[in-house]
């Protein structure tokens, strides 16, 4: 396959050169640290090159990917993600994978550039920033490695990856804020608690309310800190406005574990949350406990964040294994917000991620 033939090249230039590369690494690894352009057209080249492009499976041989996700225990989200993507990336599946987790772009930066040198066939990635990324995905491209994006985008030139496969994190945003709007209160005095800075799902959910807080008079924020899609941080921050005596009447949270830290600091103070209550409650990602919270009317909104995505990663790895052209090089996720007024429990079952 024209990986390996890229890599065979590598490798006697640099023997030539008398460097010693990194050595590779184990073929599994689960250890945590501390989410419409066409591919390139492929040169014409001769009836050679066309038998050494054939499928690394085609013989028995299995693709070698490597997966670098945040970390499992993020958030709920998180979890069922990372569960999708281990019971799809298996051996009885034709895959050999690696995986590596962090919340830190430099951490997965260095993991991606590892792999790399391992010679992974297809670098499967989540980022934790979106910047940073360019330099890791051209020495990809120089190595035959093929980058596909999962869950969350990267600033990076479209030609350095063959799909993006993404919930459409503005959209997300945009779709919160109408809601939000739309319970028409005479003032919206907001605790907007951020996720990890710099990832798509912060930038998407938070730009969404920075333009409209900028927008309307009777629009503020009380509060607006990073939590880190912690539960316990996004507590400690709504304690601190508690105690500031600052008056507020919404909590916009970036995830479900954030507004479940903020409720917790709510109860702690007597403070009533829910429909038709002091504080309205606002999540993301749609976990079965948070929508059951809506359900039983203690939140207001949550928004849907897909994590199964493993699906469509593979579907994609397979048209290109085939040779074929990926039509749709963006592949947005299908997702909807839910209303505590309207939800039902066939919703909660449909959509709902994790246990009640």
């Amino acid at each position: 396959m024209l990986r390996k033939k890229v890599a065979m090249l590598l490798a006697v230039a640099m023997v030539a050169a008398t460097v010693v590369g990194c050595g590779g690494g184990e073929s599994k690894t689960d250890a945590p640290a501390d989410d419409a352009a066409k591919t390139e057209e492929p040169a014409a080249e001769d009836a050679e090159a066309d038998a050494d492009a054939e499928a690394p499976a085609a013989d028995g041989e299995l693709i070698k990917v490597g997966i670098i996700n945040n970390d499992p225990n993020e958030s709920g989200y998180r979890t069922a993600n990372v569960e999708d993507l281990k019971a799809m990336f298996t051996e009885e599946n034709g895959y050999d994978a690696q995986f590596q987790y962090s919340l830190k772009n430099d951490e997965q930066i260095t993991y991606a550039k590892q792999m790399i040198t391992d010679g992974i066939d297809y670098l499967l990635l989540s980022a934790a920033d979106t910047a940073g990324w360019d330099p890791v995905l051209q020495d990809a491209q120089a190595a035959g490695t093929k980058v596909i994006l999962f869950d969350r985008t990267i600033d990076a030139s479209e030609d350095l990856y063959e799909a993006s496969i993404v919930s459409d994190m503005p959209a997300e945003g945009a779709r919160a804020v109408e809601w939000l709007a739309g319970q028409g209160l005479d003032e919206y005095n907001i605790i907007h608690i951020q996720g990890v800075m710099g990832s798509a799902a912060q930038v998407g959910r938070t730009g969404a309310l920075d333009e409209k807080v900028a927008a309307e008079d009777n629009w503020t924020l009380v509060s607006q800190q990073t939590a880190e899609w912690n539960a316990e941080k996004a507590q400690q921050i709504v304690q601190s406005v508690i105690d500031s005596g600052e008056k507020f009447n919404v909590i916009y949270a970036e995830n479900d574990d954030m507004a479940k830290g903020a409720v917790a600091a709510l109860d702690a103070a007597n403070i009533t949350h829910g429909v038709g209550k002091d504080v309205i409650i606002m999540g993301f990602d749609c976990n079965k406990w948070a929508l059951k919270e809506l359900l039983n009317q203690n939140w207001n909104y949550d928004g849907q964040c897909n994590p199964f995505q493993a699906e469509y990663i593979d579907d994609v790895i397979k048209q290109l294994e085939n040779g074929e052209e990926i039509a749709e090089k963006t592949i947005i996720l299908e997702e909807k917000g839910f209303d505590a007024t309207e939800i039902t429990q066939e919703d909660i079952d449909q959509y709902g991620i994790g246990e009640e």
